[in-house]
């Protein structure tokens, strides 16, 4: 089954609580993992950031929405417990608990409402049709995830608009970004246009030049297959490169998959990847803002 959403982890997570005797979080997240059977690989997913279990987040939520809503309480560090409004929620509401019904305690309200002391924020609306509702951090991920994916498309039909030479340039830019190929000079000198709407050419792997990679970069709009792939990996052996990368703006064929991992020394760059390293190491992109998500430093406070 999918990772639940925090909002469905709310009255489990209360229920697990009633005897009135705290729990540590660390025990809140294994028993309610063990009671909705998540599997491995569900205890294994990772947010967006990579920083923490996808089931861990949603439970932290579900956990930080009920103690703003004075159902919970905290009692030392670690640990919570339910108070009797919880038990209240409990008792009155049979069907799965939301944010939308917090709203009716003053503290959780005081919670939603900006400093500015406006009406308090809209809530995340209950659950339709099965359809997850997402925590504050993933919603932030979704939409930057979105957001990338819209730019990744823009770059691409950039990419596939340039020139030969242009596309060199580019080529050799990521690399250079990526610490590949000592600087852009040099790069550019390694490299040379094939004529068929590619380049191809040797680049240094280290600063010193120990270690050459051979590259072919092709300007495509249909996909790669396996020859083309075979084609590569005789060029490595003609250069006595001891790996290749190679590069297209459209796509691989499965075929040029398989006989690119049976080569083993061959790295494989599609358009979507090659969008993603332009992101990632801003070639192509500009920084129109940025934002820092901050948490509250719990251990600060401890230590004052």
């Amino acid at each position: 089954m999918p990772i639940p959403d925090y909002q469905t982890f709310m009255r489990p997570l209360l229920q697990l609580l009633i005897d009135g005797e705290p729990r540590r979080t660390q025990d809140i997240y294994a028993a309610l993992a063990k009671q909705f059977r998540l599997s491995e690989e569900e205890m294994a997913e990772l947010l967006p950031s990579g920083r923490q279990a996808t089931y861990m987040n949603r439970i932290g939520w579900a956990k930080t929405y009920l103690l703003k809503a004075a159902a919970l309480e905290s009692p030392q560090r670690g640990w919570v417990r339910v108070t009797e409004r919880g038990r209240t929620l409990l008792r009155e509401h049979q069907e799965p608990i939301h944010t939308q019904m917090l709203e009716a305690f003053p503290e959780f309200q005081t919670f939603q409402a900006p400093r500015t002391g406006a009406s308090p924020t809209t809530t995340p609306p209950t659950p339709e049709n099965g359809a997850p509702v997402l925590s504050p951090e993933e919603e932030l991920a979704a939409l930057y995830a979105s957001l990338n994916a819209a730019l990744t498309r823009e770059l691409l039909a950039q990419v596939q608009g340039l020139t030969p030479t242009q596309f060199e340039r580019l080529v050799v830019e990521v690399l250079v970004a990526m610490g590949y190929g000592g600087n852009v000079r040099d790069a550019g000198q390694a490299l040379g246009r094939s004529g068929d709407n590619g380049i191809d050419g040797m680049i240094k792997q280290d600063p010193l030049g120990l270690d050459r990679v051979y590259l072919q970069a092709k300007r495509w709009s249909n996909p790669v297959h396996s020859p083309e792939i075979r084609t590569f990996a005789g060029s490595l052996t003609f250069h006595r490169a001891s790996k290749g990368v190679f590069i297209t703006t459209s796509s691989f064929s499965d075929g040029a998959k398989t006989t690119a991992a049976q080569i083993g020394n061959i790295i494989l760059l599609d358009g979507e990847t090659l969008a993603r390293l332009m992101i990632d190491y801003s070639v192509g992109v500009l920084t129109r803002e940025t934002y820092s998500i901050r948490r509250l430093d719990v251990d600060y406070f401890e230590e004052l």
